[in-house]
């Protein structure tokens, strides 16, 4: 049987990892050059989603009708996954990095990006799976009263806490997106 640390315990460790997190940061300028990357493919992403519909008129039909057509998830869960894709595939080349770093070695930016290529199946897919419980979610939320709304949430919630490990799981391990996801909640459950 397993002993379970005290509470203090682990707050010191998280507090510990995020401050080796910190030093990794400023040990390594370079690693900043990632949520910036991100940053940028992420305005442009939704400023290419965002531009034909104010050029069709598209935003006024959304407004006047209130709710969202089948067209309308279709679309959002196109931009959901391009969004989350991309988002991950940065966050996966900070991780890498954050990984090279953390065992004494100097990466460079290609060296993080080509550590997020090698995984790109698996960022795929918790993108895909991801964006689909996303807009699952959504629908949910849009389509009932308060409970559904309250229900939703609380799922949502749930979800985000389960998956928060996931890209360095998926980084560090030769797994697949569910079981990334499986691993990232045991091991919040652990801790």
């Amino acid at each position: 049987m397993r002993r379970r640390q005290p509470t203090a315990g682990r707050f010191s460790n998280s507090f510990a990892l995020v401050k080796a997190s910190a030093n990794v940061l400023r040990m390594d300028k370079e690693l900043m050059a990632f949520p910036l990357m991100s940053g940028v493919a992420t305005v442009l992403i939704a400023a290419s989603f965002i531009t034909p519909v104010v050029m069709t008129g598209g935003w006024e039909a959304l407004a006047e009708d209130g709710s969202s057509s089948y067209f309308e998830y279709a679309v959002g869960f196109l931009f959901a996954l391009v969004q989350s894709t991309v988002i991950l595939f940065f966050n996966a080349a900070l991780v890498g990095a954050a990984l090279i770093c953390l065992d004494g070695g100097d990466p460079t930016v290609s060296d993080d990006l080509a550590i997020a290529g090698k995984r790109m199946g698996a960022i795929l897919g918790y993108a895909a799976l991801a964006a689909t419980v996303g807009m699952v979610l959504r629908f949910i939320s849009e389509r009932s009263g308060f409970i559904g709304r309250l229900i939703s949430g609380f799922v949502g919630m749930t979800w985000s806490l389960a998956t928060y490990l996931t890209v360095p799981v998926l980084v560090a391990k030769d797994i697949g997106p569910i079981d990334a996801v499986k691993e990232s909640a045991a091991l919040l459950r652990q801790t």
